[in-house]
């Protein structure tokens, strides 16, 4: 990533430095998480430890929780009015519902890939470099340096390296899903959080998004939600079970699809229930 070092300069984000704590294995600790929608206990005494460089796979049935964890990560359930935090939520050490921490720079660094992609109305070039543009990169040079460093990062420079003028939203679904992860790793974020990444795309795309999410957990902290479970067995190092808004189990892949310990995980991942 040297072009990132040049233009960035720097990792820290937010009153979080760039890296793991000192002391602590972990990049993501959560620790008696409840969050509350209005009445809706939606999120219940959640502990979950996350390290680095790993896929962490959620799965579970619809309405579990598991979409409402990930937007606890960046803070995105600040925008629901009626929603209430409780517990700690430590990224790099540091509590990020804490009164000192830039919410817009949690953002930065901890990003969002959404279900349906979502390319801005501009073209393939802008979609890149709108990020950098906000955060005060306008030198031609290095914001061309940065879009051809995300697009070959999200392993589509290839393929639109002479399409960069043309409207984003004239590419494939495929194409626009990992634009979505380029524009997102133009600003250099240091988690990312994929909320059903593939699950709107044909199975040729769905099968590069995957390469794709293994080839960036080098980089980067990834936690995928995943209704598709062949999809958190192939990616993922780590999956956890939700279910009725509860964490039921948490381990390695191989393990909770293999020898689950419990037995709602059991009756999940063998269908008879979800």
């Amino acid at each position: 990533m040297v072009f990132f070092e040049l233009i960035w300069g720097t990792t820290q984000c937010y009153p979080i430095q760039g890296g793991q704590a000192m002391g602590s294995k972990y990049k993501v600790e959560v620790s008696g998480l409840n969050l509350f929608y209005g009445k809706l206990h939606a999120l219940k005494n959640i502990t979950i430890n996350i390290p680095a460089n790993r896929i962490t796979a959620l799965i579970g049935p619809s309405g579990c929780g598991k979409s409402s964890f990930l937007r606890v990560l960046n803070r995105m359930n600040d925008l629901v009015r009626s929603s209430v935090v409780e517990g700690k939520v430590l990224i790099d050490g540091t509590d990020i519902y804490g009164p000192d921490v830039d919410v817009a720079q949690l953002r930065k660094n901890v990003g969002m890939v959404f279900q349906k992609p979502n390319p801005f109305p501009m073209s393939v070039f802008d979609n890149v470099a709108y990020g950098p543009r906000i955060h005060g990169v306008n030198k031609k040079s290095q914001l061309e340096a940065v879009v051809e460093e995300s697009l070959r990062a999200a392993a589509l420079w290839d393929e639109v390296y002479d399409r960069l003028k043309s409207p984003a939203r004239g590419l494939s679904g495929g194409q626009q899903q990992r634009l979505c992860i380029a524009r997102l790793l133009a600003v250099r974020p240091d988690i990312l959080l994929m909320d059903e990444p593939s699950s709107a795309l044909d199975p040729i795309s769905t099968l590069k998004i995957e390469e794709l999410i293994k080839e960036l957990k080098r980089e980067y902290t990834i936690i995928i939600v995943t209704h598709n479970m062949q999809q958190a067995a192939r990616v993922s190092d780590s999956t956890a079970f939700f279910l009725h808004g509860e964490m039921v189990e948490y381990d390695s892949t191989e393990l909770i699809f293999t020898r689950p310990k419990n037995k709602k995980t059991e009756d999940y991942i063998t269908g008879r229930f979800g």
